[in-house]
């Protein structure tokens, strides 16, 4: 990768995303930022990133976010509902940028989802999985938007987040039965080497910290060099 490798960074404002647009700008990458409101955008252009505002919910406006400028060589999307939104961005956000980004001809996507959706809903316990159920459902019609998109793919599913700085202990796994916590600022270290690992290319992988498992299950650790390594007990 090189100075001029150029991201577009959609949920940069705060949680998981601001973690990664800091990781980005230390990886010396190029970043633009995407924000719903500019009221956010201070801290972000003061660390050099270039900030753009748009509401993920209007596919023109998302079009016009990538069009134009330098070529995008990835997009990250970190975008989701709060509680008190009037229509949460978990798939219509994400499918507009998804859909915008193969127009503007990026090569690949990072969607950072969650634990409990599609084929990680056992992961989850009962309880827990019926109360995030409207929003996870949201969140597994956006992972297989991507997925049908054409574009190569990383979706990546952390479990429940904590903000205390990152551990270094940050896990991926394809195995969907594996649930646990970590740190935002963890989940971001792993989307950066995400984004330059040819090893996640089209996979959908849980995140978590490999001290904070739920349980002792079994599974193997991908290893983003390109090889698994071997199976851990936690």
């Amino acid at each position: 990768m090189t100075e001029k490798f150029h991201i577009f960074l959609a949920g940069a404002s705060r949680g998981v995303g601001l973690e990664i647009a800091k990781c980005l700008l230390a990886q010396n990458m190029q970043v633009t930022a995407l924000l719903r409101s500019p009221a956010t955008s201070t801290e972000l252009e003061a660390m050099g990133i270039k900030v753009v505002t748009g509401d993920a919910l209007d596919a023109a406006a998302m079009e016009a976010a990538m069009a134009g400028g330098e070529p995008i060589h990835a997009v990250i999307s970190t975008i989701g509902g709060l509680p008190k939104d009037r229509e949460r961005a978990d798939y219509l956000g994400n499918k507009n940028l998804i859909d915008a980004a193969v127009k503007a001809g990026v090569q690949k996507f990072i969607l950072v989802s969650s634990i409990g959706s599609g084929n990680s809903a056992a992961a989850l316990p009962p309880q827990a999985l019926e109360t995030l159920r409207p929003v996870l459902i949201e969140k597994e019609k956006a992972e297989n938007h991507l997925i049908a998109s054409g574009m190569i793919y990383t979706v990546i599913r952390p479990g429940g987040l904590k903000s205390e700085p990152a551990t270094g202990n940050g896990i991926l796994t394809e195995d969907c039965r594996v649930s646990g916590t970590i740190h935002r600022a963890d989940v971001a270290q792993l989307v950066c080497q995400c984004l330059v690992s040819e090893a996640a290319n089209n996979k959908v992988l849980s995140a978590v910290d490999k001290q904070m498992v739920y349980g002792n299950p079994e599974f193997e650790v991908l290893n983003l060099e390109g090889r698994v390594l071997p199976t851990i007990s936690a």
